[in-house]
């Protein structure tokens, strides 16, 4: 696959989770071919989704690289709990979640903050891609459940909004 990404490519990705989810399958695979060189491997399985090969690019922050802002305190509760938390915040889609706009920034949001909603919480990047993640209704962010850098799936709970 080049490092060009295609338009419609994490839509063509959250339909096949979606398509997974209503139909009750255990796995797709797919694999689109925009050309010679060009294509995109797709398999979406139960409790994963995934597009092969996704490396993060070097430039962008590694789970090993923090910024200046108060980290994520670490989870106690299993995440199946907090997905159904009616505050949950779940990922739109598969990648690697930021919570600060650039390496070095600090966070777009921390525990205690008051959101509009609208307003972005953090970034996803997906197939090359930075997507950033609003608060889907106004509150205060009472968790910070994912960490910067962490890959996260489809529906996985980021953070939870009272």
């Amino acid at each position: 696959m080049t490092d060009t990404p295609h338009d419609g490519d994490v839509s063509f990705i959250k339909a096949l989770a979606e398509l997974l989810r209503e139909n009750d399958l255990t796995e797709l695979r797919v694999k689109r071919e925009y050309g010679e060189d060009d294509s995109l491997d797709v398999r979406v399985s139960r409790g994963q989704v995934m597009a092969v090969p996704a490396p993060p690019p070097p430039s962008l922050p590694g789970p090993a690289q923090t910024s200046g802002a108060a980290p994520a305190a670490p989870s106690s509760e299993p995440e199946a709990d907090l997905s159904s938390d009616l505050g949950a915040v779940t990922s739109p889609m598969v990648g690697t979640a930021y919570l600060a706009p650039e390496p070095g920034a600090s966070n777009f949001v921390v525990p205690g903050d008051a959101v509009q909603e609208g307003q972005t919480l953090l970034i996803i990047e997906a197939m090359k891609t930075m997507n950033h993640i609003p608060a889907p209704r106004a509150g205060i962010v009472r968790r910070i459940i994912v960490e910067d850098g962490a890959p996260v799936e489809f529906g996985a709970p980021l953070m939870i909004l009272e």
